[in-house]
Parts: C-alpha cells; structure tokens; sequence
C-alpha cells in the first residue's frame, strides 16, 4: 500500500552506455546524482577534509553530496573503458544494470562496478543465548542446478531507448521468434539467454505494421524496427559455486551474470501466465475482495531468489510468500471514473466535470496509462493506454473523419462519428473524452472503453480503502501458510518446462532451522517490576515510572474542542476525568503542583486560535511557561490534530496531548496510564528499563560511555511534490532509554541523509548528550542504527552517512576518533518465521532469533522477532551488522536489540525493531505537519529552496518551520 509511509528511494540508475576510450567519467552516485565533493559547516562542522567549510546557504537542501571513494580497481572479470570513474562491468555497459536482486553489501559492489571493500562477517559458531527451537521458514532450497551451457546474448531494438511495451512487442513478433526458435529467455529489456549457440550476429529489420496486420496509409511510414542479436558470454555456474564454496574470495562478474540468469529463469514462465508485478504473480479471474471506490485486493504470489547461509555451506533458495495486490476494477470507464473522482453514479460525474473542474481532473488523473479494451468494431477488439482526458462532451468535439461515400475528409463530431459509422447512439455524450497514447489523435468516448482486469492501483488509498485492505491483508501464520501453500501451487515449480529446460530443480519442502529464543528481560520501574517471560505483556498495575517529570507540573491547561454538529461535552464529564488523571499520575510517582489546570472551550474552526488561548491561559494562570497543552477532541480529524501539533511546535514550542472526548467520557485506568506513559515522556520522564542478566547495572547493557543514533527518512506518496524527511533520533541518558529527536526535509525522494541535514540535526543533538549525558566529554562509541535502505545502498549510509558523523566529530577535536557501530534494521521483506512451538497464534515468541537458512552466507546479519504480534503472522526485523568499530560481539548485540525493545517508551510490550529507529520513523511522520506549504498556514513561510530531482522537473523542497526551543522542546521527546 502506498501513504505516508517510508518507502525506498529510486533505485540507482545505471550509467549510460559508452564505448569510447575517452568517455566523461563516471563518479559513484547516489539517488541517481554524482557524488560531488562539497563542504559542510564551520566550527564544529562536518568538514570531510579539514579545509574552511561554508554555510548551509552554499548548497541547497538535498543537493548532492560529496563523493569519498572512487573505485579505483576492476571487479573480477569486468571490462573496463579507459578514462572512466571507475570500472565498468558488462550490466553498465549495456544499459542493464540489475536493481531488484537479493544481494548482500560486496556482491552489490560487483553489480555497480566497485571495487570490493570489507564487510563485517559472519560469526563462525551460532549464538548459544536463551532456548533452542526449530523454526520453519517460507524458504525453498535449489537442490539442482543448470549442467549444460547457457549462452547469453545482448538484444538490441531500435536505438536503444525505445520504450519496454514496444521492445517486448518486437521480440514477440513472429518474425524475430521464428528466426531464434524455441527456448530463448528475455529480460524484456536487453537480455537473453539460450541453450543455442549462435556465435554469429542477427541482424533483422521487423515490420511491426505488418506483424501486427495493419494497413499503412497513404502518405504514412511503415513501422519497422531494427533488431541485433549477438552472444556474449557464457553463463559461468562454476564461477558462483566456487564462490558459494569459499573457493572463490570475490563475487565476480561471472558469478553476477549467473544470479542474473536464475532469477529471470525462475520468472519466466509464470509470467507468462499470470499477471506479473515485478517478483509478484497475480492469478488472472481470482478471487477478489471490493476496497471501494473502484479499487479491489486480490492475493498472489511472491517469489525471489536469495544466496542463503546453512550449517553445511551456502546455498540458493526460494523465499515465497503471500502477495497482496491493489487493482483498479475491471468495469466500463466510465464507472471506474466516477468512483476515481468520489460521485455517487455516472450523472454525477459529469454534473462534477462542469461545475468542479479541479476535482474532476484530480480524480480523472489517476487513470492515466490504465488499459482499456473497446469492443465498437464487433467481436474485434483493439487495446489502448489512456494518455489524457478531454474535457469536451461528444458533440462539441470535431475532428476531421473520411466519409466512406464520397471518399472525402468531413468535419464531424464524435457523437455523430460513431452514431454513423458504428450504429452506435452514446448513452452519457456529455461525459469528458479520452484521449490514447497510440496514434496521433486517438479519441473515444469513454463509455465506449472497458477497463482490462489486474491492473495495478499504485497510488495512496483513503482511510476507509486502507482499513480495508489491512482487514484484507493480515492473517494469522495458519492461513498465510495456507496462502504460500497456494503460491506454491501456482508456481509448480516441478512442472514448469521452462525450469525443466535449463535444469534447475528447487526442493518444494520448507527450509527449519535451528533458531534460538532470548531471554525476556524483568521490566523495571521506580516501584513494581514486570516479568513478561514469553508473554510479551505486562501492564502498569501499582507500578510507579522509572523516572517522573524532572519539574513538577504547574503551568498546564485543558482545551476541550466542541463537536462540528454543536454538541458541547459536559464540564463534569471534563473535571471528573481531569481528577482522575490527576490522581494516576501521581500514583506513577508523577510530580503535580497544580491538580486544577485552567479549562477552555472552543468556540469556531480556528486551531491556531485555539493554541493560542490554550498557551496564554496556561501561563497566565501559572505565571509562568506552560510546560504542556491539552486538547480533547470530538474525532480522529487528522487535519485538526496536525494543526494544533503545529502550531503549538512551531509558534511557542511546547509540547502537547491530544485526547478523544469519548475515551474522556470512559475515564478508564487503563486509557489513562497508558495516556500518561506518552504524557510523563514529553514532560521528560522515563517509564522503565529492561534488566537481563549482563544489564542490571547503573549503565544498562552498555559498560562504556554509549549513544546510540537512530536514522528514517520517509517518502511522501507516489505523485505528491512534498519533500522526503530526515529524522534523527539521539539516546540522552545512560540506559539510552530517552530519545531526542530532529526532522529536517531532505530533498526530493532522496534517501541518503544531506551533509547539511547530519551536521545541523545531529550536532545540537550530540552537543546536549556531551553537557547532560557524558558530564562534558564524548561517548566512547556509537552505535548508529539506520531505517529504510536496501542492500545496494548500504555503501552509501557507511561512505555518506557514518562518514559525516566522523568529519562532524573530527570537527569538535581533530584527534578524536569515536569508534561507530553501523547496524541497518528493515522490515521490507518477505521472510516469516513458522515455528514448531510458537503462542497461540502459531507466532514466534518473542525473542526468536535466526541466524542461518536465509542469512547471507558470509555477511553479518540475523533476523529478530522481538515482538508478540497481536493481528496476524508476525514479521521479523532483518539486521545487517555493516560497520563494527567498537568490536561489539553478536551476543551483545542481539541482547541490546532484544533488550531495548522493552524500553520503548508508550508501550507495555516489546516493540518489533529497536526504539531508536522507531522513533526516527515517528518523529519524520509527526514534523510533515511543520512543512510551510501543509495545509493553510497562517504564518510566513521560510524562503524556498530549488532542488534538482531525479525526475525532469524541478520539485521545490522547503525546510520545516523550526520549533523555538525556549522550553527545550528540541531536546525532548516532542514527537512521541
């Protein structure tokens, strides 16, 4: 589902073909920009080199960075051109750069060219911390591979740059299919592959027109293509199982154009049959269920390959898992148009079109390249992309038609076109027309257009859609197993003859492995502690907060926000629950002066209005700055709750709590301490800490002074012009129980944190942990815990990203030199754990470690379930240890994942991936409300700043509204 969720950043774009020996060098790149060397603040600054650096005016928010490492020597086996940045491996030369294979961080350094650069390995023995357990995986281990030769060969169409509908037309087409005959695959792209060997070059020229039956008109130009076939290279297996076996140190080439050729081959002939959405297959006439507002769900299959660590050696598997799908529905256009722009029939729809332009165009926008059949000529059928929409009815629209009586050009209307020719009488003339990519003015009425099945709805679901699709979605691990189980089915992977051919055989059983169970930590508060054991909850019965408010809590008031149908809430109601809170507050050990805080009731739709009454009634009655607002509002207005964050953030910068009327009118103990976990944390509290057996000292798990730094930087939905947000999150105490928080705009759908955005965010950040935290000095190590990369990009975060905390550092003191844990947590991926003994549910307990099965052979990584799912199958944390200055041992790190865990701050349950991350992913989503152009700002809006993007056009990013941090709000947790 796409929203307001992180999603990766454009996968690097390969570079451009070259073929000369003096060609344009190529710097490494990053978010499809060179990686250009520019320097960072002065004082303590973020200097990459040393020299005077300049002010964050010199370069734009989310410009490009600088580049710190030039490959300077070729990976195994690749050609190189002389002259360029770094060398060049086939895949760049041809334009065919792999972006969605399951690699680890050196092989990616082979797909992009790179020289190979260490990587933190594998521990040599398994973790022996906590229980043993077996546990199932959706993996499938290849047990054969292909034993004859495998020849690939480059396929170029046209130019080069013709669009893929057209290339995978050509390649099609009966001419070039009969001149190859059977058993070619083809990337749809440049690719392909054969047990042939045809070592002399096909040179073709393709008459699409006639491939296609179409008569050419006169004047016109026969569509012909030219089509070159050469081979290559051999398909080297011998070359990836030497490496798989260790007798091979590098990934090279040979072994990339290997992965490269069974990762198309196990795709082949499902795509053939099924509708294919990247690595997912969706089953054509397959049960569906209805999202609203024409859009359906629909269940497939996933499957990708992966290099896969077993106590016996490396191998290749299988993961398969469930994919669920969002589709527009097959119907007549017009009905999904209607729907699209939220009327209730088709005379709506165009009621709205006259008199609400914008909304229609809005709505109408999202089917733009959506496939449509038309059926006017009879039992022929003719396939179209919509372009665009026409906002003319029928019968205003003229064009130039042939009369087939007189045989001359008449000017005509569409209504009247397809009345005459077609005996076709429009039943909606006034509906807008459609316009088609094919031809130079291909128009249809758009009744006369029906909507092809399987077509994917890429784009951000309203609430109700995705309270639907989540309903859709999440089942427990019975049924999802059950839906693999169908996956399974559909693949037949020992049926398939295209598996068969080339001799590739996957063991259709599910890979068990030995995994391990940690040890729950005792949850520890001021008074009472909790043992969740393998629970995975605890609540907040006679317990009192590890750490109340640090000043009592004096200068605070109540606005109680009225209902939009007039309702007024009761003042009894209101005081009743204000005593209560009160009361459990201070059974946590909470400090409160003032039990009788001052109460507003608001009058109009003013949010800025009603913050401002708010804050000088707090203060006012205190005489003194209000330390916290809050609002108890009539709903979930998403839009009222931004506001009044806003506003309070960024114009008086005090921290606030919002709170439903009806939870309100409840008064429950239990909404109430919960409420107050968040309420405690802002005023700068501390609810509890996990103590296992090696962490029940003054400074937790940690022995030596410790930050840990957490990183997201989330992307605005598909379509929308908003910047993407960089937040990063600092510990700011020894136990790193508090996090700080920081969020700055970070370009556009730009996924690599800017140098301006690592030094300005981080420096304040790292500067209070010195004076608060480290009693004037450093932390003696960091751990730097990062959200939201891929494999490819993990180069990037340790040559970008951990190289600006070094140069910020260096900064501060030349000689310093802070060793830097790098650890990148992800959920973006489909592994599920099955155990053999799980809860209730048949998930993991918490705790569930996986070492092996599905790792990456060599490098250190680990998937973690350290969460009780509630709904669902539970999904795991992939970690991957890419950076180990401090020398920290798995143990230690699994037991600090899982610990921390425990820690988080508005929960009595452990939390899926670790609370640093968490927070950064909370505190980006929470500060889109602090962009000028949200909503309708009242207040100037800062100066903007141009950036380039990786599309054509120019997208303007503005910076947040800073937050005026009279009362600390920057270093507390504001965004909790």
């Amino acid at each position: 589902m796409a929203g307001p969720q992180k999603k990766r950043a454009e996968a690097e774009r390969p570079p451009q073909p070259s073929t000369t020996s003096g060609s344009t060098p190529h710097p490494p790149s990053v978010n499809n920009r060179p990686l250009q060397r520019v320097t960072a603040m002065g004082g303590f600054d973020g200097s990459r080199d040393g020299s005077p650096s300049n002010s964050p005016s010199t370069r734009p928010i989310g410009s490009p960075r600088p580049a710190t490492a030039s490959p300077s020597q070729s990976a195994v086996g690749s050609p190189s051109i002389s002259g360029s940045g770094r060398t060049k491996n086939y895949f760049q030369l041809t334009g065919t750069l792999p972006k969605n294979l399951d690699l680890g961080m050196q092989q990616w350094n082979t797909v992009r060219g790179y020289a190979p650069s260490d990587v933190v390995q594998k521990p040599p023995k398994p973790s022996t911390l906590g229980q043993a357990t077996k546990i199932g995986l959706n993996t499938f281990n290849v047990v054969e591979y292909p034993k004859v030769a495998v020849y690939q060969y480059e396929v170029l169409i046209g130019n080069g740059v013709e669009k893929r509908g057209l290339v995978r037309a050509v390649w099609d087409c009966a001419t070039v299919q009969n001149t190859l005959g059977k058993g070619f695959i083809f990337d749809g792209n440049r690719l392909a592959w054969s047990l042939k060997n045809v070592d002399r070059e096909l040179r073709l020229n393709i008459n699409m027109s006639q491939e296609r039956k179409q008569e050419v008109r006169p004047g016109k130009e026969p569509d012909i293509h030219r089509v070159v076939i050469r081979q290559t290279t051999k398909v080297r297996f011998d070359s990836l199982l030497a490496y798989m076996s260790r007798k091979l140190d590098t990934f090279d080439n040979h072994s990339l154009e290997a992965i490269n050729f069974l990762d198309h081959l196990l795709r082949e002939y499902p795509s053939k049959h099924f509708t294919q959405i990247k690595r997912s297959f969706f089953k054509r006439g397959e049960n569906r269920a209805l999202l609203g507002r024409g859009i359906e769900a629909m269940k497939g299959v996933y499957q990708s390959l992966r290099m896969a660590h077993t106590p016996q050696g490396a191998t290749l598997t299988i993961n398969v898992d469930v994919a669920n799908g969002m589709f527009f529905t097959a119907s007549r256009l017009d009905v999904l148009a209607f729907n699209m722009v939220g009327c209730r029939d088709t005379n709506d729809l165009i009621q709205v079109c006259r008199t609400n332009r914008e909304r229609a165009h809005k709505g109408l926008k999202l089917l733009k390249r959506v496939k449509v059949i038309t059926k006017h000529r009879g039992s022929e059928e003719a396939e179209w992309c919509i372009e665009s929409f026409i906002f003319k009815s029928a019968k205003e629209h003229k064009f130039q038609a042939l009369d087939k009586q007189s045989g001359k050009e008449v000017t005509t209307s569409i209504f009247d076109y397809f009345a005459k020719s077609y005996n076709i009488r429009l039943q909606f003339p006034d509906l807008p027309l459609v316009k088609m990519t094919r031809g130079k003015n291909t128009i249809f009425p758009m009744e006369l257009c029906i909507v092809k099945e399987n077509q994917r709805f890429p784009f951000k679901c309203d609430e109700k859609q995705t309270s639907e699709m989540i309903k859709f979605a999440v089942t427990p691990p019975a049924q999802r197993w059950a839906a693999i189980d169908h996956g399974l089915k559909m693949l037949d992977w020992s049926n398939d003859p295209v598996l068969k051919h080339f001799g590739l055989r996957i063991n259709p059983t599910k890979t068990v492995v030995d995994g391990r169970v940690l040890t729950a930590p005792v949850v520890k508060y001021g008074a009472g502690d909790a043992k969740p054991g393998t629970s995975g909850r605890w609540d907040l019965k006679g317990k009192k907060f590890l750490a109340s408010n640090p000043a009592p809590l004096k200068a605070w008031s109540i606005t109680v926000c009225s209902g939009r149908r007039g309702g007024k809430p009761e003042k009894a109601t209101i005081d009743n629950f204000v005593a209560e809170f009160v009361k459990i507050y201070k059974g946590h050990g909470g400090k409160v002066e003032n039990a009788s805080p001052v109460m507003n009731l608001t009058a109009g739709d003013d949010v800025g209005d009603w913050v401002t009454k708010a804050w000088n009634a707090a203060g006012a009655a205190a005489n003194a700055r209000p330390q916290i607002l809050l609002f108890i509002l009539p709903d979930k207005d998403a839009g009222v709750y931004g506001r009044i964050k806003r506003s309070a953030e960024c114009r008086y910068g005090v921290v606030t709590q919002c709170m439903q009327y009806a939870h309100v009118q409840k008064c429950q103990p239990q909404y109430i301490s919960n409420v107050l976990m968040k309420f405690n944390a802002k005023l700068g509290g501390t609810a509890c800490r996990a103590v296992g057996p090696k962490s029940g000292g003054p400074g937790g798990i940690f022995t030596v002074p410790t930050m840990i730094i957490g990183a997201d930087v989330s992307h605005p939905a598909p379509g929308s012009q908003a910047g993407s947000m960089a937040a990063l999150t600092v510990s700011m105490d020894n136990l790193a129980a508090r996090y700080s928080g920081s969020v700055q705009t970070n370009g556009y759908r730009v996924e690599m944190i800017t140098t301006e955005n690592i030094n300005n965010l981080l420096k304040p950040q790292i500067q209070h942990w010195v004076q608060t935290v480290g009693n004037g000095k450093f932390p003696q190590r960091i751990i730097y815990m990062r959200d939201g990369v891929s494999e490819g990009q993990y180069r990037h975060v340790l040559e970008q990203e951990v190289h600006d905390i070094k140069a910020l550092l260096k900064s501060a003191n030349a000689a310093m030199n802070i060793p830097i844990t790098a650890i990148v947590g992800s959920k973006r991926h489909h592994i599920r754990f099955f155990p053999d003994r799980g809860d209730r549910n048949g998930n993991p307990l918490p705790g569930t470690l996986v070492e092996t099965g599905v790792t990456h052979p060599f490098e250190n990584d680990f998937y973690l379930c350290a969460h009780a799912a509630i709904k669902g199958t539970a999904r795991p944390t992939h970690y991957h240890v890419i950076l180990n200055e401090c020398k920290m041992p798995n143990d230690e790190i699994y037991t600090l994942l899982y610990e921390h865990s425990y820690q988080y701050m508005r929960a009595t349950t452990p939390v899926s991936i670790h609370p640093a991350i968490y927070y950064a992913h909370i505190a980006a989503l929470r500060a889109v409300s602090h962009d000028p152009k949200w909503g309708n700002p009242s207040e100037g809006a800062p100066q903007q700043t141009t950036i380039g993007s990786s599309d054509k056009t120019t997208v303007i990013v503005d910076p947040l509204l800073p937050m005026p941090n009279q009362g600390a709000i920057n270093t507390s947790m504001w965004y909790i």
